[in-house]
């Protein structure tokens, strides 16, 4: 709807806008040259920035294309008294050009002529149907925006745009893509809604963080693109047809977020479990018939949690085995994991460590068996070692020689016989979930208070008796979300746990502190947090 006319600027722009979407002929090549009038030249070669967004062309005018060529006859004549801004010596290259919400259907080979372009944002929202040979001269763009057009194949230069680190080409009638290795700086990729059927060859995009390929007709997620995604930390894949997960899916260890709401999928692999990082999986709208659906719509915590479990139920489940029977170096390869729990161990002998650092193991598990202390093999996996599990053993001491796993993120400790952590635990600075519950502790050992990425701390079921709100103790752990304290022997609860707005889970029933009341902490971590700092004292003003 048009403004009021009595708002002057208003009413011209409109009127502006009006004149050009009914008035302007879209087949007209010499209206479309118009467009780029002599001041917008200026600006660009005075700024090195060029906006012909939304202005109704059918083609791009030849001259932006010579931009950089480009001397106004105004400025050749030099005057030493003027500002010289404008003077044609101090011209900026173009690095910045927007077509975007147009409805252009060619671009010109001279394209080639841009080589300073850095973005080309948005190129969206248009009618483009191919692109010339010469995208493959941009070399220093950085950002592409394709997205929104009719563009059924990408030009096999486009690869040589080394330094490409996002491409936007959503929205397309794409139906492959071509393999992608030479773009060794890209990071993201969108090309949500086209017809690719495959995934394509990543070998060598090392610097690829974020893939979304959602609403497509992708059947399959290779072995091959696991191994070679080991980085990624988003890949959505929505609205597929994708019918297979792979077990080395495992590999994609540093995943963060996952989505495959609305695929073919029927069952999923017993690595996925694996994946420690994941803050948030999808998997609504499957044919998943070995999964509940209070867990698929249950959220990520809850999946995650079945995906485990079950890990461990297969492997209890699977033919007997005696200690002598040790994965072999395939099953180790194939799923990076040394998975040993429920065996009744007493012990692990050193060469099966040894093989386990030799497949570059991820996931030690040995949970559930009877060893008295931790292997000191172990440590053969310093150089890969994402998750160690030992809970439910008869532990009683952890050695200092832990401190040497510097890439472990998750270490379960639960239900062992500990009553301290050596001070070593704190050079563990990748550690983002530590679980000690189910021990001997008195206090939350110092060295936890250095775990500066800790997010997730679960410490129910020991004898802790305080809360340490110090500048030096819990007060240092800037990133914990989750905080598990429930049936210990805490006789207080300071009010300032309330300033730790970051929790999003705290659990304290089951202690001896009569405030909060069971009412309060039933209420959950936002009521309990709001309580206690409403009972923060207040500091005395003059």
């Amino acid at each position: 709807m048009l403004e009021d006319k009595n708002d002057d600027s208003s009413y011209n722009s409109n009127t502006i806008y009006v004149s050009v979407i009914f008035h302007k002929n879209f087949g007209d090549k010499k209206a479309d040259e118009s467009e780029l009038s002599n001041g917008l030249i200026k600006s660009a070669k005075r700024t090195g920035q060029l906006n012909l967004s939304n202005r109704g062309l059918g083609s791009v005018p030849e001259n932006v294309w010579k931009i950089d060529e480009l001397v106004m006859e105004e400025s050749k004549e030099v005057d030493f008294a003027r500002s010289d801004l404008n003077n044609w010596w101090n011209a900026e290259s173009l690095k910045m050009l927007d077509l975007s919400s147009n409805v252009v259907k060619t671009i010109s080979p001279n394209v080639k002529l841009l080589q300073q372009l850095v973005t080309m944002k948005n190129m969206s929202h248009n009618k483009l149907v191919e692109l010339p040979p010469g995208m493959g001269y941009l070399v220093r763009l950085v950002e592409l925006n394709l997205s929104h057009n009719q563009l059924q194949e990408l030009p096999p230069d486009i690869v040589n745009l080394r330094d490409l680190k996002k491409l936007n080409i959503s929205n397309n009638n794409l139906r492959q893509l071509p393999p992608m290795g030479e773009l060794r700086k890209m990071e993201i990729l969108d090309a949500n809604h086209n017809d690719i059927e495959e995934l394509p060859d990543f070998y060598g995009c090392t610097a690829l963080k974020e893939i979304y390929l959602a609403n497509n007709y992708i059947k399959e997620i290779t072995e091959e693109f696991c191994d070679q995604m080991q980085h990624l930390t988003v890949l959505n894949i929505r609205d597929n047809k994708v019918e297979v997960l792979p077990e080395n899916v495992s590999l994609l260890q540093t995943l963060k977020r996952l989505d495959l709401t609305n695929n073919n999928l029927n069952k999923l692999p017993k690595n996925l479990g694996l994946l420690s990082q994941l803050q948030s999986i999808n998997m609504e709208g499957n044919k998943l018939s070995m999964v509940r659906q209070d867990v698929i719509k249950g959220g990520t915590d809850r999946m995650m949690k079945f995906l485990r479990d079950r890990i461990t139920e297969e492997l209890v489940c699977d033919t007997k085995v005696t200690n002598n029977d040790w994965p072999d170096k395939y099953t180790l390869k194939k799923s990076q994991a040394l998975m040993l729990p429920a065996r009744d161990l007493t012990s692990v002998p050193e060469d099966v460590f040894v093989a386990a650092a030799s497949a570059e193991v991820h996931i030690v598990d040995i949970s559930r068996n009877k060893l008295l202390e931790i292997p000191n093999s172990v440590t053969l996996l310093r150089e890969t070692l994402s998750q160690l599990i030992l809970s439910s053993n008869s532990i009683s001491n952890v050695p200092s020689q832990i401190c040497c796993l510097s890439h472990l993120q998750f270490l379960d400790l639960g239900k062992n016989c500990l009553l301290d952590l050596p001070p070593e635990i704190g050079d563990l600075k990748n550690v983002r979930e530590l679980v000690i519950s189910n021990n001997k502790f008195t206090k939350i050992p110092r060295c936890v208070y250095e775990l500066e990425k800790l997010e997730i701390l679960l410490a129910a079921e020991n004898q802790i008796d305080e809360i340490n709100v110090s500048s030096d103790a819990l007060t240092k752990l800037k990133k914990l979300a989750v905080l598990d304290l429930s049936n210990n022997s805490i006789f207080t609860v300071p009010p300032e746990l309330g300033n730790f707005t970051h929790l999003r889970s705290l659990e304290l029933m089951g202690n001896c502190f009569r405030q909060p009341r069971h009412a309060i902490l039933a209420k959950g971590t936002a009521s309990v947090l709001s309580y206690l700092r409403d009972r923060i004292p207040q500091t005395a003003t003059n």
